[in-house]
């Protein structure tokens, strides 16, 4: 028998008892003019309650689904506690099926339906239709050295993983197109927000100016130091200008990176209006006992999901 997460109260549709929401948010060194960013919302299931990382800016699209899982509200153990989506670290499976069919049921999608990954820090993009549905809950359905999906069919839920790096939800209302983007360093570098943006014109003639976008719950600059060969890479990708504002040098050899800031330019140099674009909130590294983090616990973590859908 699969364990209950919580004995849990609900009062003002949020969690009270088995879960206190104290969470670092982050402070942005720049300004753009967007929507109010994200919010967890705290949706109560049989014998749980799911919190999930939304968008404010995607909130007014009626057949759009969308969220981010935290490391909170599922039956996984130990260090996956207890939200954890991935079946190749080390968890009971039937525990990782529990996990997908209580997210699933917070965002009233069919887990048994979903397209996923299994991300290489590439920027290769699949166009998923509805012969992909159910490549999803183990590693041997996934889509392989996938970095990027992308469809407009209605009902099928597609989600990517996440444990610092940055999820990228992209939304064509006009066209009704959906994408998810992983989006680590290398994949920010060689710019996967800019070619999905890209893909979604050629294959679907999407306009860019009419793209919704979110960047998801990841590393924040304070938390992300990296090294030289790292920063000249981006030194080469970006323009002076750009490179100022997501880099910060330090005394050790070390610098600090935005991924942040570096996947908004990525999206305005694809022609997304700024007004389009959302940004994270919460820091993965600032908030280990929220989400789950590589950096903050070395690697011995589960996985988070970001998952996008259109009803039909």
């Amino acid at each position: 028998m699969l364990p209950k997460m919580f004995d849990c109260s609900v009062m003002d549709g949020a969690l009270l008892r088995g879960y206190e929401p104290n969470i670092k948010k982050i402070t942005h060194s720049f300004a753009i003019p967007c929507e109010t960013n994200s919010y967890i919302d705290y949706i109560s299931i049989e014998h749980a309650i799911v919190p999930v990382v939304k968008y404010h800016i995607f909130d007014r699209f009626e057949n759009l689904i969308h969220g981010c899982s935290t490391r909170q509200g599922g039956v996984s153990k130990s260090h996956l506690a207890s939200m954890n989506l991935s079946s190749s670290r080390g968890d009971d499976i039937l525990c990782v099926k529990e996990n997908y069919r209580r997210f699933g049921e917070a965002l009233s999608f069919d887990p048994n339906r979903l397209v996923c990954s299994d991300q290489v820090h590439s920027t290769n993009i699949y166009i998923a239709t509805e012969e992909d549905a159910g490549r999803g809950t183990t590693e041997k359905e996934k889509l392989k050295e996938i970095d990027g999906i992308v469809t407009n069919v209605k009902n099928l839920p597609i989600m990517t993983f996440y444990a610092d790096c940055v999820p990228l939800y992209f939304y064509d209302p006009v066209k009704e197109v959906i994408a998810m983007a992983h989006s680590g360093w290398r994949g920010t570098v060689n710019n996967i927000g800019g070619k999905m943006i890209i893909l979604m014109q050629k294959q679907y003639n999407c306009n860019p100016r009419d793209i919704v976008c979110a960047i998801g719950p990841s590393i924040c600059k304070a938390c992300y130091e990296v090294s030289e060969d790292v920063a000249v890479a981006f030194a080469d990708a970006y323009s002076p200008e750009q490179y100022k504002q997501m880099i910060t040098a330090k005394d050790n050899n070390k610098y600090q990176l935005d991924l942040h800031m570096a996947c908004y330019f990525n999206f305005m140099n694809a022609g997304i209006c700024p007004s389009n674009i959302a940004l994270p909130d919460y820091c993965t590294c600032c908030n280990p006992n929220v989400f789950f983090s590589h950096r903050a616990t070395c690697g011995k973590r589960g996985n988070l999901g970001a998952v996008i859908m259109m009803r039909q």
